[in-house]
């Protein structure tokens, strides 16, 4: 298994990193503790990967994950949602059981 991306996140998280002069930067993928269902997602861009993240490149952006993040996400789908009430980052994420209304936070 690995990370997934949708063509539509791809192609929106590009234009996001070449609007805020990041043409080049990877998408940061991890999990923190926390959030009301006791598992975060953490999202940020960073110029380099670290020695041990496992990197997936797409046609537009590259998703870099720490071993240990890549526990809970792997298999997981990244789709980018936009709506009239807001617009941003999905998770399809197999791994978890349940999650919280707003589907930043999950549990296992």
């Amino acid at each position: 298994m690995s990370i997934h991306i949708t063509e539509f996140a791809d192609k929106k998280i590009g234009e996001i990193l070449e609007k805020s002069d990041r043409r080049g930067y990877l998408l940061r993928a991890g999990v923190s503790g926390g959030g009301c269902s006791g598992l975060s997602y953490v999202f940020d861009f960073v110029k380099n990967p670290d020695d041990n993240d496992k990197v997936f490149s797409f046609a537009n952006i590259s998703i870099c994950v720490d071993k240990k993040s890549y526990l809970y996400l792997n298999g997981m789908t990244i789709d980018y949602e936009e709506t009239l009430l807001s617009s941003g980052i999905k998770i399809i994420n197999p791994n978890a059981k349940r999650s919280c209304g707003c589907g930043e936070s999950f549990a296992l």
